[in-house]
């Protein structure tokens, strides 16, 4: 945030959405909606602002059609000229491919964890015995739900199994 203020920004928003996507992404959507004309939307880096190549280009794109830029503070950059516009799709793609790399590496990671017996998945916290036994009783679905505590959904996918 520091270093927005120093670049000069009077007002600064921030969230903890994932870049990968703009799915919830609720205060990029504000700023997208109040940016005006000779504005200049100001990131730290990037990939805070997008890691699909194809978003970043188009929000750029969205800001371009409202009048206004987005300026990169590492590295220092800004799509005002043509060579900010070259270097951001580079850059885009950089940030695409280090989000490629994190999951290969995190999938590799589980498989070998996978094969070596540590990692099984997340624990088990409903006692499915329990469930089967009850519901074979005669109790419903939601009476069940109540009773463990969890939602009807989580009921459904024990006895689905």
């Amino acid at each position: 945030m520091a270093r927005l203020k120093a670049a000069g920004c009077d007002i600064i928003r921030e969230e903890k959405a994932s870049g990968k996507s703009r799915d919830g992404r609720t205060e990029l959507d504000t700023i997208l909606s109040f940016i005006r004309p000779g504005d200049t939307l100001v990131v730290v880096k990037l990939d805070r602002l997008g890691r699909s190549t194809r978003d970043v280009l188009n929000l750029v794109h969205e800001l371009d059609q409202k009048g206004a830029a987005l300026r990169v503070l590492e590295p220092d950059m800004s799509t005002s000229g043509p060579m900010g516009k070259a270097m951001l799709t580079v850059l885009g793609m950089v940030a695409e491919m280090e989000l490629g790399f994190i999951k290969e590496r995190q999938r590799a990671g589980i498989e070998k964890a996978k094969a070596g017996g540590v990692y099984k998945g997340r624990p088990v916290s409903l006692d499915h015995t329990k469930i089967k036994t009850l519901y074979a009783q005669g109790m419903g679905a939601t009476e069940l739900a109540q009773a463990m505590r969890c939602s009807r959904s989580a009921i459904y996918k024990v006895l689905n199994q």
